[in-house]
């Protein structure tokens, strides 16, 4: 029964997001949709984890960033967590770049290198630099969502401008990394491209 219950709430909220992914208008072939107009308060972050799930099909990590050929894709959330259960659901059965996807939650002291995306909450506004200086050059994508991370040196940033989602990206930030981001996604009007007023992490 509880199996049965956790399958149908699983549909439920596929159901829901169905509209909100439809909403997203910039289409790349392959299906990868990155804006959407009229962003609602009950959407923001059921919206920003579907760009979370489309935009990781973009980006290559190098092979030693990953313990095994068959090992997950390990999405961290570090700070206060506005996603609640969404990430879950979100990435729940699907896969990116033929990885299963698994999603933890960091405290501050936890070694945030284990991951291969880093979702830097609002709430660590203060401490951005600290955690970015820990990484270093490690393959780790970072993600914000609030106003001058990407400057800070967060590789991408999910913002929200005049009710609409647009993704910035610090493309020497992912260079500096190893990581690798696809031409099709930076060539996308909602994409923009945002340069570190930040000094790069030493190698």
């Amino acid at each position: 029964m509880e199996t049965e219950n956790r399958h149908s709430g699983n549909r439920c909220f596929g159901a829901l997001l169905r509209p909100i992914a439809l909403a997203l208008l910039l289409t790349l072939s392959g299906g990868c949709a990155l804006a959407a107009d009229t962003v609602t308060a009950a959407d923001e972050y059921p919206l920003k984890a579907v760009f979370l799930f489309k935009v990781l099909k973009f980006v290559e990590w190098p092979p030693e960033a990953f313990s095994a050929t068959n090992a997950p894709l390990v999405v961290g959330v570090v700070g206060e967590d506005p996603f609640g259960s969404v990430l879950e659901k979100t990435f729940q059965g699907e896969t990116v770049q033929k990885r299963p996807v698994v999603i933890r939650r960091l405290s501050l002291t936890d070694d945030a290198r284990s991951c291969h995306v880093l979702f830097i909450s609002r709430s660590e506004q203060e401490r951005l630099g600290a955690l970015l200086d820990r990484l270093g050059n490690s393959p780790v994508l970072t993600v914000g969502d609030t106003a001058g991370f990407a400057e800070r040196g967060t590789m991408s940033n999910l913002v929200l401008v005049s009710d609409s989602i647009k993704l910035e990206i610090n493309l020497a930030a992912a260079q500096q990394a190893g990581l690798q981001i696809s031409s099709k996604l930076l060539s996308l009007d909602r994409v923009l491209k945002v340069k570190s007023k930040r000094s790069p992490p030493a190698p």
